[in-house]
């Protein structure tokens, strides 16, 4: 559900005198504007509308299930720090996925009579409504079930990957251990991130095998004995190693068919980082059959998104598939400069593919907070040209931005600019190249890979540029075009009061 705003503003093409325009805590200044410096205040990192937990470490989202108006989301977390470690499985809910509330540790990390110990590595929940796995009370249609990688390890030493089971019949507050785990060990040392779903009348599982850079697919009638059905991979970008697969029906926008895709985490476009791809494609029930496709598909064109999943169990008010995904890289993750807490979370994000140039690709809508800060502002050629200052009371908020580009010149974006730094969005409009430049938005000192420009390719519809940004204290999500193209960055302002600053791009000769 992307939402639209109730407040627009519509420029004004000439400029006679200095305007200013007060709309609930923002300012605007057309034209020019006096050089009033910003807020000295050190800037919060901790995000105000992306769900955080209160401190420590996270990675991947795990588990995303409906359940009896909750959404779950599990996660990668460290109970004992800041950085990654003691792999475990943090949970939180929420009603509407706008606001979520932290629960305790679902399911943690134990130690082995072997002297060995166990971090509970990323996996999926699924609710076992006909309770094929014998796990609850005949007739109990509520229970869930999470579908794990078992990390043996001893010392720092890595020494086994496999599949297990856990389960709970109280809405994942509390957890049981199968008694006969693992279910699933091919005696590989990486072999991970099992996303299970139903189809028909089986459980279907795809799991990685990173360093072949494939994806197995095994079918079940009970979630402890699996069959190996197929194998796909080796295509599409192999510059890192593949994990945290999952595979799922979209549905075709304006047809009736829905096709799947098969997500993967592997490399960025620039593959000295983490990125992930897609494949669209049929299933069988046995085989996943990609279509052609010249090109990688990316999911985000940014650095700080990966390990996405979708929720399951989704009720039938919600006819598209929702995921998330973890706002980091693992170039630096470890590294980044907030306090007492390391990762957040995407939006989550409503799918659906569209076809262009005879291929499906992926449309993503952003579903957010109702009250979230937001102004829509509509700029045509002479717009641009004497340029919009907006300055706002935190580092917190959302711009609809519609460029009419007839007429128009190259432009850009400068969001949470002050004296020194600026995070800058700009755009050639004879390529359609789009590009955010973080080079300069404030901390970037903390670790040699993170300063970094990022571009994607964004052509206009219909000779115009639509874009959402939510900028949330530490993370900046854009979607073009209603989502036909996104990119998500992290960023680090030393300031708490921003400005955003759009017009011509002021060439320096």
């Amino acid at each position: 559900m992307f939402l639209h705003p109730d407040n627009s503003l519509r420029l004004p093409g000439m400029y006679q005198l200095i305007a200013f325009l007060f709309l609930g805590g923002l300012l605007i200044a057309c034209g020019s504007s006096d050089d009033e410096s910003t807020s000295t205040e050190p800037a919060d990192y901790r995000p105000a509308y992306h769900y955080a937990p209160a401190k420590n470490w996270v990675n991947d989202p795990n588990g995303l299930v409906y359940l009896d108006g909750e959404y779950h989301l599990f996660y990668q977390y460290n109970p004992y720090g800041d950085t990654w470690g003691h792999m475990s499985w943090g949970h939180a809910v929420s009603q509407d996925l706008k606001t979520w509330e932290e629960l305790p540790v679902a399911l943690k990390e134990y130690s082995n009579a072997d002297s060995t110990e166990t971090m509970i590595f990323s996996g999926c929940v699924v609710v076992d409504s006909l309770n094929t796995s014998g796990f609850f009370a005949p007739g109990f249609r509520k229970g869930m079930v999470a579908i794990y990688t078992s990390h043996v390890y001893k010392g720092e030493e890595g020494l086994a990957q496999h599949q297990s089971l856990a389960y709970s019949a109280d809405k994942g507050r509390t957890w049981t251990y199968y008694g006969k785990n693992p279910v699933l060990d091919i005696g590989m040392k990486d072999f991970r991130d099992p996303n299970v779903f139903r189809y028909e009348d089986k459980w279907k599982m795809v799991v990685a095998k990173p360093h072949e850079y494939s994806v197995q697919i095994y079918e079940s009638t009970d979630l402890k004995e699996w069959k190996l059905l197929s194998e796909f991979g080796k295509m599409g970008d192999m510059a890192k190693i593949w994990e945290c697969p999952s595979l799922f029906k979209v549905p075709v926008e304006d047809t009736l068919p829905e096709k799947w895709v098969m997500m993967i985490s592997s490399a960025a476009e620039d593959t000295a980082f983490t990125g992930m791809q897609y494949f669209v494609g049929d299933f069988d029930g046995k085989k996943f059959t990609p279509q052609k496709q010249k090109e990688v598909f990316r999911v985000d064109l940014g650095k700080d998104f990966y390990a996405a999943i979708p929720f399951h169990n989704l009720p039938p008010t919600q006819p598209q598939p929702i995921m998330m995904g973890w706002v980091n890289n693992w170039a630096y993750a470890n590294k980044i400069p907030t306090e007492g807490f390391r990762g957040m979370f995407s939006l989550p994000r409503a799918l659906s593919l569209y076809q262009q140039d005879g291929v499906y690709r992926l449309r993503q809508r952003p579903i957010f907070k109702d009250k979230l800060p937001v102004r829509t502002l509509t700029m045509k050629a002479s717009d641009l040209a004497a340029g919009v200052i907006m300055k706002l009371d935190g580092n917190s908020y959302r711009v609809d931005l519609t460029v009419e580009l007839a007429e128009a010149k190259d432009f850009e974006i400068k969001l949470l600019d002050n004296e020194t730094e600026t995070s800058l969005l700009s755009y050639e409009i004879a390529t359609g190249k789009m590009t955010f430049d973080r080079t300069k938005s404030g901390k970037v000192a903390f670790h040699e890979k993170f300063s970094s420009v990022e571009s994607m390719t964004v052509m206009p519809q219909n000779g115009e540029l639509k874009l959402a940004i939510f900028v949330d204290n530490s993370v900046i999500e854009i979607y073009a075009n209603d989502g036909m193209a996104v990119l998500t960055d992290l960023v680090y302002p030393t300031k708490s009061k921003g400005v955003v600053v759009i017009g011509e791009q002021r060439k320096v000769e």
